[in-house]
Order: C-alpha cells, then structure tokens, then sequence
C-alpha cells in the first residue's frame, strides 16, 4: 500500500485546477458508481485527481490508484477496499480497471461488498470496456471523455471565460457570436494549430514529432493489444491488415468505401473487412458514416468512413486538407449529436440540418433550396447567412 499512496499524493499535488474540461460539470459526482471512458491521453486520470483536489483538498477522505501498477498482480481490489475504509476513505478512484483481469466482476463485488464507498472509474480501452461492463452499465453512470475541442484548446492557451455555446446558436446567431470571439484573438492560426496538433491535451509538454509518435504508438496499442483482448480468434496477419486498413483511410480523401475493391487490394474477405472496420471504429480510431434515414444494421457497409480527429490523420501521414476538415467537423459535432452520411451534402446532423463543409470559396450548388442546410467553411473567420466558419463548431462542448 505504501507505494500506491506514495504515487497518489505525488500525484495529488501536482494536480492544477485552473482549466475543467466540460464533461467535469456534466457529471453528477454523487453518483455512488460512476465510468469514464475514452481515448489513451485525453485526460481522464487529471480529471478524477482534479475532482479529488476540488472537494478533498488534503486528499485524506479519497483515494486513487492505477490498476496497471504491480500491487495488483497480487491484491485484490476488495483488500484495497477493505484498508481503505478502515482509514476513513470515503472515494475510491480506480483507472485503466481493463488492465486487471475480471476487473467487471472486482467491481461489482467492490459496489456490493462496500455500499458507503463512491467509486469512479476508467478505462482508455473503449474495446474492453464496452465488451466487458455488461450487468455493471446497470449500477454505473457512464460517460465518455472526448479529446479537446476548440474552445478547450483555447483555454490551455491562456483564453478563459470562453461559453459553450448550443448547435442553435451557432447555426442561426453565428455572426455575431464569431464577431465577439474574433474580437478577443487571432482565431485562424489558433484553429490550424488546433486542427494539426491540439486534440489530445498532452500537446502542451510535447513537440510536434513526440506527439505525433505518441499517437502512432496509441493506434499500434488499439490493434496489437486491444483487438485481440476482445476477438481472441483474430491473428497476426489480420492485425497487419487492421494496420494497413487505417493508412489507407489517412491517405484518402474522405473515404467512400468499396468493400469489394478495399478487400481485394488487402488480400481478404468483404467480412473480415466489415469486421475490422467495426472494431477501428469502436476504438476510437476511425468515425464510420452511415446514411442518416438509416439504422445500421451489425456489420453494414458504411457510406463513409473518416479517421476519428485531425491530430491523428496528421499524425498518420500528410492529410487531405478536405478529409481534415470532415474529420474536424464531425469530431466537433459528433459529442452531442447524430452525424450522418448525406447524399447531397457532407454530413446530416440529428436527421434534420444539412452541412457541406469546404474551404472559403465553398458555395452552395450542392445543397441549393434544400431546407436547413448549411456551408461549413474553413479559412474564414466570419460568416454570413447559413455560412458559417468551421472553428465556431469547436464550441459545442
């Protein structure tokens, strides 16, 4: 134990509460068991040592733990329990639960066995937990840590008091709201930069090529450990065209697949196709687009597929600048909303609204007299009418 709380207080106080990511306010922390999922590096294991360092200064009354530390080669996480009340502890903060074997059932029988504890806990494999929760989604509150929007870069920059604003604001007072930020900044070069290099919030103590390594590294992880944790079947050679799968779509304009076509160039079946992009998508590697008056069935070809945000399809190889708008976009919008495929324009968000998103001469032939539809442009800093800049929707969370 003495090495566990010697990791948590180091950890503690270095633990800054100047910047709170929005999905911190969103979250009812009186919840008696609650899950934080997300990509590797977008900030789970800050968020839970800043909730602590919020309401548990001294930290005396809460406890936090990495269950990929070696104590837990040979301790349960009842025995932590079992100390921790018996010091007082009132929270327990478990994260990356996917590295302990059974961690759903250590759990439950955490949740059952000691009703006083509040529990929180994470996990940066969206596979494995999704696989796995099972019976627990029913006691936990679960909730999804995106990476960074545009509006939480700009706070890791030094711009504060920036308001979240509603996908209503933007599409019909986006005018005057872009004129109020614009005032404050120069807002193009901070979205270019955001767009390259500014999702995953470990950007601000690395240079460009570490980061971009570092993501790299994270998508090798997903493929090479993730995938086979939850399709034990899955080879070697399938992992190797799991990898290929995804330089193919970083290189691509926006995808339109041809399963047929991608599964000849891979040497594989349609299937085994449909699969891996199943799994790339659940990891959060990869955004699959489906026609919006349609419910996917399992497994059915997507209309379109992106990689999940900017920061890697740069990371990756050197983008299309029309996929890293796509990708940005419906990164943004996708938080809080249905973005789907549309025939005559990019995206179709909640069934309803229209979007073709494009550079600054981006007009409207596409999408002309079609009801609530709108040009989604980069490289302006103002719109006018139904169109809009592309950074605004950096705001919507």
């Amino acid at each position: 134990m003495e090495i566990l709380t010697r990791i948590y207080k180091k950890l503690l106080s270095n633990t800054d509460l100047r910047i709170l990511r929005c999905l911190y306010y969103e979250i009812d922390w009186s919840q008696p068991l609650i899950g934080i999922k997300g990509q590797r590096g977008v900030g789970k294991t800050t968020m839970m040592l800043q909730r602590i360092k919020a309401v548990d200064p001294t930290g005396e009354k809460s406890f936090y733990a990495s269950l990929d530390n070696i104590w837990f080669a040979e301790h349960s996480l009842l025995e932590l329990a079992e100390y921790l009340v018996n010091q007082g502890v009132e929270y327990v903060y478990l994260d990356e639960v996917h590295r302990m074997p059974g961690w759903e059932r250590q759990i439950k029988n955490l949740f059952d066995s000691y009703p006083e504890l509040h529990v929180v806990f994470t996990s940066s494999s969206l596979l494995i937990i999704d696989h796995s929760v099972g019976d627990l989604s029913r006691r936990a509150s679960l909730h999804t840590l995106p990476g960074l929007s545009f509006r939480e870069f700009l706070m890791f920059e030094g711009h504060e008091g920036l308001q979240k604003l509603s996908l209503s604001d933007i599409l019909y007072s986006h005018e005057t709201i872009a004129s109020s930020i614009s005032a404050k900044m120069d807002v193009l070069p901070l979205f270019h930069r955001y767009m390259e290099k500014g999702y995953y919030p470990f950007y601000k103590s690395m240079g460009k090529t570490e980061y971009y390594n570092r993501l790299v590294q994270m998508v090798t992880t997903v493929i090479e450990s993730d995938i086979p944790a939850v399709e034990t079947k899955i080879d070697y050679e399938t992992l190797i065209k799991a990898k290929r799968l995804v330089s193919i779509i970083s290189a691509s304009l926006p995808y339109i697949p041809n399963m047929s076509t991608l599964a000849g160039v891979m040497g594989t079946n349609r299937s085994q196709i449909l699969k891996l992009v199943d799994l790339l998508d659940r990891a959060g590697v990869i955004r699959q687009l489906f026609i919006a008056t349609k419910s996917p069935k399992s497994l059915a070809k997507p209309n379109k597929i992106l990689l999940n945000n900017s920061s890697l399809m740069y990371a990756l190889d050197v983008p299309q600048i029309g996929a890293v708008r796509e990708s940005t976009f419906s990164s943004l919008v996708g938080v809080d909303h249905q973005v789907g495929f549309a025939k005559d324009g990019d995206f179709m968000v909640d069934g309803r609204y229209l979007f073709e998103v494009g550079g600054k001469g981006k007009g409207f032939a596409q999408i002309r007299n079609i009801p609530d539809s709108f040009v989604v442009a980069d490289d302006i800093e103002f719109g006018f009418g139904n169109k809009i800049p592309l950074w605004l929707f950096g705001f919507l969370y």
